[in-house]
């Protein structure tokens, strides 16, 4: 009876600790992959692309980077190159360069580099997108979406929709 009741103890002890410590963790939800994005937002620069006069490419040197360039109907700087990347952290990230005389704004070379980056906190007071200066200097407006809730479709076109009118609100920036 004790031999029984030994077997009984160590087979519920064996089915408890099956139970309790599964051997393959749970799979968590698929997040959708970097490249899935790439290819939607590919799809949606060709569709708009026409629409808001910037012809989309993928970069050579940066394959989760999409460059295009706003040449028409501008009066205070050449051309806005705009950069759009897809991320590995689920998100875009938008950012529109504008370009006078014949290179990038930059803050430190411009001829009163206080009074420029005020005019930025302004416009990021008073504009849809934020005006920021990257790691060498050059300023540029930007969005950054995360993807949490699905691909934006409606909000990148949005922001394509709102890259011609920061045109009118910038200011002649002297280098």
């Amino acid at each position: 009876m004790k031999r029984i009741t030994i077997v009984v103890t160590l087979v519920l002890l064996a089915t408890a600790s099956a139970v309790a410590f599964p051997k393959t963790p749970p799979v968590p939800p698929q997040a959708p992959s970097r490249d899935a994005t790439r290819e939607r937002l590919r799809t949606l620069l060709n569709t708009m692309g026409s629409k808001v006069n910037i012809d989309f490419r993928q970069s050579d040197k940066q394959p989760y980077n999409f460059l295009g360039s706003l040449r028409t109907g501008l009066t205070n700087t050449e051309l806005f190159e705009v950069v759009i990347s897809v991320s590995d952290k689920d998100t875009i990230h938008f950012r529109i360069y504008p370009h006078y005389n014949n290179g990038y704004v930059n803050v430190d070379k411009a001829r009163n580099s206080s009074a420029l980056m005020r005019q930025l906190l302004r416009f990021s007071d008073s504009n849809f997108l934020y005006w920021g200066a990257d790691e060498t200097g050059d300023i540029f407006a930007g969005y950054t979406f995360t993807l949490e809730s699905g691909f934006p479709d409606e909000a990148i076109k949005i922001i394509l929709y709102s890259i011609k009118p920061l045109i009118n609100l910038s200011a002649r920036c002297d280098q």
